[in-house]
C-alpha cells in the first residue's frame, strides 16, 4: 500500500500526465521527500520518490509470487533503512503509542493523556461504540519498529530465498536444472 501512495499509478490521466504518467511518483511524495523545512530533505526528490515508490509497489508484487525475491529484497532493504533514518528514528521504536510497552518514551506517554481525551470526546459526540466495534483507537506513534521489522523478514528472504513449492524462483530453478 505504501507503493501504491507514492506513485500516480491509478490516479494519473494521459492529458496531464503523457503517456507513462502513471509511472511517475505523485506530486505529494516528491514535495515531502524534498522540502527540508517539512518534509525529509532529500537529494533528487523525483529520482527517489520513484526508486522508493516502485521498489514498494513492483517488490510486494514479486514477493507475492516468489520472483526475483533475493534480488528485490536488496532495494526494499534500502527502502526500509532509508524509512528508519530518514522518518521514523526521531519517534523512537513504538510504531503505536503504547504507555505500557518497555521502550515507551516521552513521547509515547504525553499521548496517552491525548488518547483518553480522544475517546471522551467521541463518548461524548460521536458513535463510540460503533467506531470501536471491530477495535479499539489507538495512538501512532511513527516509530521505527514496523520498517525493523519489515528488514528482518527482509534479511530473512534474501539469505533463504522464497521458499519451496510456492515461489516462481523455485520452480524456475528446479526446471533449469532439470
Amino acid at each position: 500500500m505504501a507503493g501504491t501512495q507514492k506513485i500516480k499509478f491509478m490516479n494519473a490521466s494521459i492529458e496531464t500526465d503523457g503517456l507513462f504518467g502513471w509511472m511517475m511518483p505523485t506530486n505529494a511524495t516528491v514535495a515531502w521527500f524534498g522540502n527540508p523545512d517539512w518534509g525529509l530533505g532529500l537529494p533528487m526528490p523525483e529520482v527517489m520518490a520513484f526508486l522508493a515508490g516502485w521498489a514498494e509497489l513492483g517488490g510486494a508484487l514479486l514477493l507475492l509470487v516468489g520472483l526475483a525475491t533475493r534480488w528485490i529484497a536488496i532495494p526494499l532493504m534500502v527502502t526500509m533503512v532509508m524509512a528508519m533514518v530518514t522518518v521514523h528514528w526521531q519517534y523512537g521504536w513504538q510504531a503505536i503509542a503504547d504507555a505500557s510497552a518497555p521502550f515507551a518514551n516521552d513521547r509515547v506517554l504525553g499521548g496517552v493523556e491525548r488518547l483518553a481525551a480522544g475517546r471522551e470526546l467521541l463518548k461524548e459526540h460521536g458513535h463510540y461504540s460503533w467506531l470501536t466495534e471491530h477495535g479499539s483507537f489507538v495512538m501512532l506513534n511513527n516509530g521505527i519498529e514496523f520498517a525493523a521489522t519489515y528488514l528482518v523478514m527482509l534479511l530473512v528472504l534474501f539469505f533463504y530465498g522464497g521458499g519451496r513449492y510456492v515461489s516462481v524462483d523455485y520452480w524456475l530453478a528446479k526446471r533449469f536444472r532439470e
